[in-house]
């Protein structure tokens, strides 16, 4: 699995800064680093909303279906994928989930039915059927790519709810990584996210 920051708001803290001083008429309080205290301040007391103003675009690689499936589901969010239906997957890559991983005999029925699966679709797409029928035998567990964008506040949303101990493991996997560069380019606005490393989950600082 590999994230990219590919685009972000252009000094984004900064700019959350100044859309968030216009509604108490207070940029003349603007100094360098001014935002740190600020963006906390209207974090805490939930004024969320300023966070809109500045915006990601991430690429994710090695991911999978089943792992897509769960992020098209924050609609706030613009999704760029992979596109079974014109690009063909005759070699098609997939991930092992950890448990079945860890267990000889399921590990052996997911490789067979892995194999049976890449089989089943060269055939079919050697009858001269095109790959978007074809891609209807492909599982969830079949890698892809995709390119998503949303605004800093539906950002920390996701985070939340995605990072917790009970989400699933591989979109849990998946946001650790993306929070960790999040608090590289704008450490104020997620500043009361940790990361537990030992249970590999996200956890919100009160």
């Amino acid at each position: 699995m590999e994230v990219e920051i590919l685009a972000v708001t252009h000094n984004a803290e900064k700019l959350i800064e100044k859309s968030g001083r216009t509604c108490y008429q207070s940029e003349d309080k603007i100094q360098e680093a001014s935002e740190a205290e600020f963006i906390k301040r209207l974090i805490k007391a939930g004024h969320l909303s300023v966070l809109e103003h500045a915006y990601v675009t991430i690429r994710l690689k090695g991911v999978t279906r089943a792992f897509t499936h769960q992020l098209v589901r924050h609609r706030l969010c613009s999704f760029s994928q992979v596109s079974q239906r014109y690009v063909r997957a005759d070699k098609f890559s997939c991930t092992v989930p950890p448990e079945i991983k860890e267990n000889k005999e399921a590990n052996k029925i997911f490789y067979d039915c892995m194999e049976n699966i890449r089989d089943a679709y060269k055939k079919i797409i050697g009858f001269g059927i095109l790959a978007e029928d074809a891609r209807y035998v492909l599982p969830n567990s079949c890698h892809t790519e995709i390119v998503f964008s949303c605004n800093f506040r539906e950002l920390r949303h996701i985070i939340k709810i995605r990072g917790e101990i009970k989400a699933q493991w591989e979109i849990r996997e998946v946001f650790i990584e993306i929070l960790k560069k999040l608090k590289e380019i704008a450490p104020n606005c997620f500043y009361d996210f940790d990361i537990d490393e030992d249970r590999r989950r996200i956890y919100k600082i009160d």
